[in-house]
């Protein structure tokens, strides 16, 4: 009788111990499903309410005519010696504020398949915050780089032309963007305008 006795108890505390490491198993399980969510979260790989906010925040954001600009530079009253960053506000136009940011020095460059030069300086816009002038002031070498290719993959006939040298703003400032983008997550910039144009 001892001999049955015992068998039935070994089925018992087998079953027991089973239940148990399948309990503490499942609880283990939903520890690290739940760390691993709160870290896909945190990643902002998933749910990410807290995060899409922060990088929305992160945007500069228009400047209505008349309103104050947190991120004003505090050059942003003239150019100075060396370029910098201005803020016009007119009559007409648009609602919004217009900041300009003008390179320090003139870019000179080859011409595509030609023997000339251009040599122009620049100025571009922006009506958005205060940011973008920074952004432009801060990145000003890797813009002027971009800008360089551009001009240097431009040929002499789109720079004889004004409908040529309206491309070829429109790809320095897609240029400009691009830079801007790969640097500070956002570009910004509305326009290029050349101060002046020399072609030899």
């Amino acid at each position: 009788m001892s001999d049955k006795k015992d068998k039935d108890e070994k089925p018992g505390k087998k079953k027991g111990k089973g239940l148990m490491v399948k309990a503490l198993a499942a609880v283990g399980l939903v520890g690290a499903g739940g760390g691993g969510a709160f870290g896909l979260v945190q990643a902002g790989v998933i749910g990410g309410g807290g995060h899409e906010k922060a990088h929305e925040d992160n945007t500069p954001k228009l400047i209505r005519k008349g309103e104050e600009d947190p991120y004003a530079p505090a050059s942003a009253g003239g150019h100075g010696e060396g370029g910098g960053a201005a803020y016009v506000e007119g009559e007409g136009g648009s609602e919004y504020r217009t900041a300009y940011f003008q390179f320090a020095e003139p870019f000179t460059s080859n011409l595509k398949n030609s023997p000339a030069l251009v040599q122009l300086a620049l100025a571009c816009s922006t009506r958005r915050d205060g940011r973008v002038l920074m952004w432009l002031k801060e990145h000003e070498l890797a813009i002027r780089s971009a800008l360089l290719v551009v001009l240097a993959d431009t040929p002499e006939q789109d720079v004889a032309t004004p409908e040529g040298k309206k491309r070829l703003q429109d790809r320095m400032t897609a240029a400009i963007n691009k830079v801007l983008t790969e640097k500070e997550g956002f570009g910004g910039v509305d326009r290029v305008y050349f101060k002046s144009f020399l072609v030899q």
